[in-house]
């Protein structure tokens, strides 16, 4: 009873994140980067412990760096299978070599193996089926399509 427990990951469900708008490019607003705003558009979610739809509202308020990685913060609404509402918010980083990036800037599909895109998730909801969402973190492995982010959500126990 000295030692900390161990975490362990359980799949929630996987996200598939619109992004069928063009992104704001805002440009080098701060030392750290450009901003660029990438209009989130829909989407869904779907696995063993949530499921719904993802609301065309919200969007991702990213920094790129100097150095091309991409400094992800992502601000969305769910609609929960029973209807509840959840706000999400995901953080985290996307980076690899210039020319993988370059290649998903373009569109094209990469091999998520040659590139690193994880975030963080924070959930807030009134919801009483779903009020345990507001006592974990989650943690999600993602990839980068021409107009979609799909990620696998996973609860961190």
């Amino acid at each position: 009873m000295t030692e900390p427990t161990a975490p362990r990951l359980e799949l929630m469900a996987r996200f598939e994140v619109a992004l069928s708008a063009p992104p704001w490019e805002l440009g080098e607003t701060s030392g750290l980067g450009r901003r660029r705003i990438i209009p989130i558009t829909g989407g869904r979610f779907f696995g063993p412990l949530i499921n719904g739809d993802i609301l065309d509202n919200g969007a991702d308020w990213q920094v790129v760096t100097a150095d091309g990685v991409a400094l992800i913060d992502t601000r969305y609404l769910l609609k929960l299978d029973d209807g509840a509402l959840a706000y999400l918010r995901t953080q985290g980083f996307r980076h690899g070599p210039a020319e993988v990036i370059a290649a998903l800037a373009r569109g094209e599909a990469v091999d998520p193996a040659r590139y690193y895109f994880r975030v963080t998730m924070q959930f807030e909801t009134a919801s009483a089926r779903y009020g345990w969402l507001n006592h974990i973190i989650g943690v999600g492995s993602a990839i980068r399509r021409a107009d979609a982010v799909v990620y696998d959500a996973y609860a961190l126990r």
